[in-house]
């Protein structure tokens, strides 16, 4: 009976912890379909989670980064959410890809028109952004989540390489190199290289097909010339040995 009560109590204790420590593991995140190449466009999923067991997740609001102004902030239609995409000036004017901005996307907002995301779900909120600077290797996205009890949470903390990872930590999204060819010239060249080789490759195979041509035309005619001596000998030898027959 004692051994069962331990083994009762030191399961709920786990599940205690648990339940304790899932806060720090579930929070607002952000991921791409594929790459997010540098200079490229991507689609990215922001993944919000219910972390409450008595309310729903209502509102989601994304903060894009100032420093690095994305041109172009398409949402894709979430059922039963509302999209609302803000607009703000710079305070610097920016130039990228030879045009100058100066207003870029500083929020986009989720407001849910129906049950939201109850306990227990997740839902993901899909965005086409580009073009992704070049400058930086990791895009800082700040976080606000509201909750139908009217709790807020703000997952607005950035992270810092070689320390543990904050209590609300900020979504982050990470750049990888840019592809070759994303403007354009790079395949160009290497279309070109690919365009060289195959012209050399045809000309390499054309002379080694006419030199097999040529082989086999002599071989023929060697052949053709060893033929008609052997028969001009046959035939000398049938005639001389019909007169011999005759003489004798």
């Amino acid at each position: 009976m004692k051994a069962s009560r331990i083994a009762a109590a030191g399961v709920a204790a786990a599940t205690a912890v648990l339940v304790l420590s899932a806060p720090a593991f579930a929070h607002v995140s952000v991921q791409p379909e594929g790459t997010a190449a540098k200079g490229g466009y991507a689609t990215v999923n922001f993944k919000v989670p219910n972390e409450r067991d008595n309310a729903s997740t209502t509102k989601i609001e994304v903060s894009f980064p100032t420093d690095h102004p994305l041109a172009s902030v398409m949402p894709a239609p979430v059922d039963g959410w509302k999209i609302d995409v803000t607009k703000s000036k710079l305070a610097k004017p920016v130039e990228l890809h030879g045009e100058k901005l100066d207003e870029a996307v500083s929020k986009v907002t989720w407001t849910a028109d129906g049950k939201g995301i109850e306990p227990g779900y997740f839902q993901k909120f899909p965005l086409s952004i580009g073009a992704l600077p070049e400058n930086t290797d990791a895009l800082v996205f700040k976080a606000i989540q509201t909750y139908s009890n009217k709790e807020v949470v703000r997952w607005i903390e950035v992270p810092q390489e070689g320390q543990e990872e904050p209590e609300s930590p900020a979504p982050v999204l990470a750049l990888s190199a840019a592809e070759d060819g994303h403007h354009g010239s790079a395949a160009s060249d290497t279309d070109s290289g690919d365009a060289d080789d195959a012209e050399a490759a045809a000309n390499e195979s054309t002379e080694q097909a006419a030199a097999s041509s040529d082989t086999s035309d002599t071989t023929a005619r060697v052949l053709g010339i060893v033929g008609i001596v052997v028969g001009a000998g046959g035939v000398a030898y049938g005639v001389l040995a019909s007169r011999r027959r005759s003489d004798a």
